[in-house]
């Protein structure tokens, strides 16, 4: 049973940073291309950032320079290091792994997802 657990979100100032980071279970993690997205209230899902088996990374223009992504095969984890947070950053992030192993699809599976709130 494929299980992905958020952790690391929560109330941060502005210009403050954050790591969220991703439990991957019930998989062969290293196969799968990986995401976060994000949601803010009354939106659809955004795409945020991706990284393929190998650790090829691909970011939306509005977290470019900001946001990392990245893996740790041997741990099963994702994560995502965000810097320079806004309030255009407060959303419920999402772990997402792909439906299609070694492919990316852009088609995905989430996890539980973890609020990241940017306030003063």
């Amino acid at each position: 049973q494929v299980q992905l657990v958020e952790s690391g979100g929560g109330l941060v100032q502005p210009g403050g940073s954050l790591r969220l980071s991703c439990a991957a279970s019930g998989f062969t993690f290293g196969d799968y291309w990986m995401y976060w997205v994000r949601q803010v209230p009354g939106k659809g899902l955004e795409w945020v950032s991706s990284i393929s088996p190998g650790g090829s990374t691909y970011n939306q223009d509005f977290v470019k320079g900001r946001f990392t992504i990245s893996r740790d095969n041997a741990k099963n984890t994702l994560y995502l290091r965000m810097n320079s947070l806004n309030s255009e950053d407060t959303a419920v992030y999402y772990c997402a792994k792909d439906r299609k192993q070694f492919t990316r699809s852009d088609t995905y599976s989430l996890g539980q997802g973890t609020q990241v709130t940017v306030s003063s």
